[in-house]
């Protein structure tokens, strides 16, 4: 990871919690946070590793996922840019439990516990963002349970591309998204064949286009209540 220099203010055009702070107390995050560039298949952090800071993506992709012993990858949840993670961890000061790598060019911004504490000791909005933000968490982590041992591929394909447009834990992103299948496949712990086969699908049912290197969502409802044929 290489340490940058871009815009403060530019960190957290995407960040939701950032418009809810005093002018102060933003003034001290954006002295305070840094930021770093992660190139595509690094690490920004692994499983294990002591937790120091939050984090939150300011441009690119990341995947937070786990490895078993036997070498199956299980994928928890995809971050895009204003997407922050990682208050778990800091909360309860333990080692970190899941790894997240960078599935393209990544910017994230690192807050510091301390900077972390100081918002969680003096700022009330910042406490209920975390509040909705942790509860939505774990919702999602709910349902993607379901989805890998409920749910055929399709549908999961389907579910898995919705979840990511959730307003608080990825609230930057647009109804166009530079994704490709392979990396489709990460998100819903399918093959890219098997995600290239769901997409055709989901295109012929017009919840979806597929174009050169990503998708435009045309019916976000849709894919989150697939294959309900009455919402689609």
């Amino acid at each position: 990871m290489t340490k940058t220099n871009s815009d403060p203010k530019q960190r957290f055009a995407k960040t939701m919690w950032a418009s809810m702070l005093s002018p102060e107390h933003m003034q001290r995050v954006e002295e305070e946070v840094i930021e770093r560039f992660v190139p595509a298949g690094s690490y920004v952090c692994r499983k294990g590793d002591p937790v120091d800071h939050w984090m939150g993506v300011i441009e690119g992709f990341l995947k937070m996922s786990s490895i078993s012993p036997e070498g199956k990858t299980v994928t928890f949840s995809c971050m895009l840019a204003g997407g922050w993670f990682g208050e778990g961890s800091l909360l309860k000061t333990e080692p970190r439990r899941y790894d997240v790598v960078a599935l393209r060019d990544t910017r994230v911004a690192f807050m510091s516990r301390s900077t972390f504490n100081f918002l969680l000791d003096n700022s009330i909005p910042f406490n209920r963002f975390l509040l909705q933000q942790l509860n939505e968490r774990l919702s999602l982590f709910i349902s993607l349970v379901e989805y890998d041992r409920m749910l055929d591929p399709d549908t999961r394909v389907a579910r898995c591309l919705a979840a990511m447009f959730h307003p608080y834990l990825n609230p930057g992103s647009s109804m166009q998204l530079q994704l490709s299948q392979e990396e489709i496949g990460y998100i819903s712990s399918v093959s890219r064949q098997r995600a290239n086969q769901a997409l055709q699908l989901l295109e012929k049912k017009k919840l979806l286009t597929v174009d050169y290197g990503g998708i435009t969502i045309l019916n976000l409802e849709g894919l989150r209540r697939f294959p309900d044929e009455g919402n689609v």
